[in-house]
């Protein structure tokens, strides 16, 4: 018995086949001789398995591990026995003594072997008692199932042991049967291979369907159940090293940083995948889901990389910490800072900024303005800066298609002018004097409660305009600016594809949207290209913001905030890539083929007459900076409404004048109605007076009436150019990427 266990080593590779009918290779990793049985381990699934198998098993699967018969022992029988028949292998003898052909399945056919090599090797040494033992033992085994007898065929090259069983020897007949053999048996071959196959694909097939059961019942109702495997699959092959509170803070001019929230109550009860993973601290990856022309599912993986990446599981401290933080002591010395919240509504832009939500609640001592003013006020008291003697003031106002409007005194609409230095001004606006963190709080709360808002297919509470909150340092008892901060929550970004909506101030308030976007991308990269034209006159809120964006001493942070939910999918790579490009391009130099003015800012006094002439130049720049975003259409439709909000502007002026010239014209007809009560008035001066007032009211009326005419014109005009932008692309219309 010790040379079977010879003919197999540990270490060496066996076939085995496993209970569900798979036949694989295994490593033999024990043997042990007591039970006679064999140790094979196998990887499978990303873990080593392994099990016991005894060794029989492991021969008749493995005929070739039995070495071949010595042809000296062997001794040749009278050519009149019967050959065996056509597929089978031996003929054993019956107890009648005739003679039954047997079909020997791999087992049986790998056993009779065995014995036969082991009558024989009992035959050669030990003489003919030891073979008659061996044969006794070979009688004890049931001869395998035969369903019919097979008439046999003349074999000139049969051999046996003593004992009777017969096996064939068709290499060693040199005669054209034996290639008929071999032919024949080329053929039970190839049917063998086709029926493992089979039997392989089969066993593959119900793997794979038992792994689409438990799939399901992972994760039952899911009916996005299969990009959920292949996420979490990929997830699987990621090494995560999230951001930790001891990585250090870097120092950038231009910081851009990506959080992502997590899943809400709603995309919860719909069962949303998250598609959205942040392996390490500066790089992101969104699981685009896709679906090919034959149904197929499959994922689009793509990356990005920023300075920084905030996973669903840090919180504002962590936040603020490497985005707002590192400002503040910019504007101490006198500097400039800036920091956007940017994203999709509802992607956490309020949650960062604003404070941390407890139902309707919000808890504004947990956002990045109050954070802001602590460390304000907490830098304001340190021994470095106290000597200068800083007040501290606040303002708040939104921008909302086009327009500015105070949030701290009503919503008053304010004006956005230049001055003869080129600083523009907010003309009007309320700027109140805060001595602590609470007063903050309360101007927040106050300035939230009237922003304006709307609805979208993303939120039914869109923010529909931008909010801007400064924090200023002025020195005390002067009204010299020391240093700003600037805090903007922008508008939604899913807004700025309403260029093609069937309502007017939609699409106005989305081509404002988008226009201010593009506008605020361009300066912030012009802030990283040293001398590059600032393009701030193509919206208002890069009009208003524009000292940010000027002087070695300007930094400014963005924050993309995305949505994790799959729906929302589009949505976050457009905010995505419109971060990465933000980035991208400010942190490499422009070459000379760029196409960015070198014209380096004047800052003398410009006139009011090329000012309008201005705004039309940074925006033609917008155009040849964003060829692959702003097509010519969209470009000429954003003309459009900017001269739209010039002439609205006009029109209202107009208005206001002669509002303002009623109450004169009201006075002197008056009294001119008084003089005509006494007895000898001056009738010819009466009638020369009133002919003078009618004519200055009429000509006030015909003036604005003439305006109002061509206003409407333009909305007419603006109303076909809308719809001819819709039919020819009623797809993609003013998508912002």
């Amino acid at each position: 018995m010790d040379e079977l266990f010879d003919l197999i080593k540990v270490g060496g590779s066996v076939d085995i086949q496993r209970t569900d009918g798979r036949i694989h290779s295994a490593v033999v990793s024990g043997i042990n001789t007591t039970t006679r049985s064999v140790t094979v381990e196998w990887f499978e699934r990303g873990e080593t398995k392994g099990k016991e198998i005894e060794l029989d098993a492991i021969l008749a699967l493995n005929p070739d591990l039995i070495p071949a018969q010595p042809t000296e022992n062997v001794r040749t029988l009278p050519s009149k026995l019967p050959a065996p028949s056509r597929a089978s292998v031996a003929i054993v003898p019956n107890n009648k003594g005739g003679s039954v052909s047997t079909r020997s399945t791999r087992q049986s056919q790998a056993a009779h072997v065995l014995l036969a090599n082991q009558n024989n090797l009992a035959f050669s040494q030990n003489g003919p008692q030891t073979a008659v033992a061996h044969r006794a033992v070979e009688s004890m085994m049931p001869p395998p199932p035969a369903p019919a007898p097979v008439v046999a065929q003349p074999a000139p090259s049969v051999v046996a042991p003593p004992g009777g069983t017969v096996t064939r020897q068709s290499a060693m007949n040199p005669q054209g049967g034996g290639a008929a053999a071999r032919r024949r048996s080329n053929v039970v071959k190839e049917v063998e291979r086709l029926e493992k196959n089979r039997e392989e694909r089969r066993a593959r097939q119900a793997e794979i369907k038992e792994e689409k059961k438990a799939l399901m019942n992972m994760d039952p109702g899911n009916v996005n159940w299969e990009f959920l495997s292949m996420i979490r699959e990929f997830q699987a092959t990621l090494e995560f090293r999230p951001i930790r509170d001891t990585d250090g803070v870097e120092d950038h001019q231009i910081t851009v940083c990506v959080r992502k929230r997590p899943l809400n109550k709603k995309e919860l009860a719909r069962k949303e995948v998250d598609v959205i993973t942040v392996p390490s601290k500066d790089r992101i990856i969104v699981h685009e889901p896709k679906t090919k022309v034959d149904l197929t599912k499959y994922l689009e993986n793509q990356n990005f990389r920023f300075d920084y990446a905030f996973d669903d599981s840090c919180d504002n401290e962590k936040v603020y910490k490497y985005s707002a933080k590192p400002l503040v002591q910019t504007i101490f010395e006198g500097g400039m800072a800036t920091c956007f919240a940017y994203g999709q509504t509802g992607s956490g832009k309020t949650h960062t900024m604003g404070g941390d939500f407890q139902g309707k609640t919000q808890d504004c001592s947990t956002g990045i303005y109050a954070k802001t003013a602590r460390d304000v006020f907490k830098l304001l008291k340190s021994p470095k800066y106290r000597t200068l003697d800083l007040v501290v003031s606040a303002s708040f106002f939104e921008i909302y298609s086009g327009k500015v409007f105070d949030l701290l005194n009503g919503k008053a609409k304010l004006r956005v002018l230049e001055d003869g230095k080129q600083q523009v001004q907010l003309v009007g606006l309320c700027e109140r004097s805060v001595d602590s963190v609470e007063e903050v709080l309360k101007l927040i709360q106050h300035g939230n409660g009237v922003r304006t808002s709307g609805s979208t297919s993303a939120n039914a509470h869109s923010s529909r305009s931008h909010a801007v909150f400064q924090v200023i340092l002025r020195p005390r008892a002067s009204t010299r600016l020391h240093g700003k901060f600037s805090l903007v929550d922008l508008a939604g970004n899913e807004r700025g594809a309403d260029t093609s909506s069937a309502n007017r101030q939609t699409r106005m308030e989305g081509a404002e949207i988008n226009k201010s976007l593009l506008a605020l991308k361009e300066c912030i990269r012009a802030l990283g290209r040293k001398g590059a034209h600032l393009p701030f006159r193509a919206s208002k809120l890069t009009q208003v913001l524009r000292d940010s964006f000027i002087g070695e001493k300007s930094k400014t942070c963005m924050i993309a905030m995305i949505s994790p939910g799959l729906m929302s999918c589009e949505h976050s790579l457009n905010t995505l890539r419109y971060a990465d490009r933000v980035k991208e391009l400010a942190a490499d130099p422009l070459d000379a083929g760029g196409k960015a003015s070198p014209t380096v800012i004047d800052t003398g006094t410009i006139s009011p007459l090329i000012e309008e002439d201005g705004q039309d130049d940074d925006l033609a720049q917008l155009r040849s900076l964003n060829e692959g975003e702003l097509s010519a259409d969209l470009y000429t439709f954003h003309e459009a409404v900017s001269h739209l909000q010039e002439m609205e502007e006009d029109v209202l002026d107009s208005h206001k004048l002669v509002l303002d010239q009623i109450p004169k014209w009201h006075q002197a007809c008056a009294t001119l109605l008084a003089m005509t009560n006494e007895v000898d008035y001056d009738v010819d001066a009466y009638v020369q007076q009133m002919e003078d007032i009618l004519a200055e009211a009429g000509e006030g009326f015909l003036r604005l009436k003439s305006k109002v005419s061509v206003f409407r014109a333009e909305l007419q005009a603006e109303e076909e150019m809308s719809r001819n932008i819709k039919e020819a692309n009623p797809t993609r219309n003013g998508r912002l990427q």
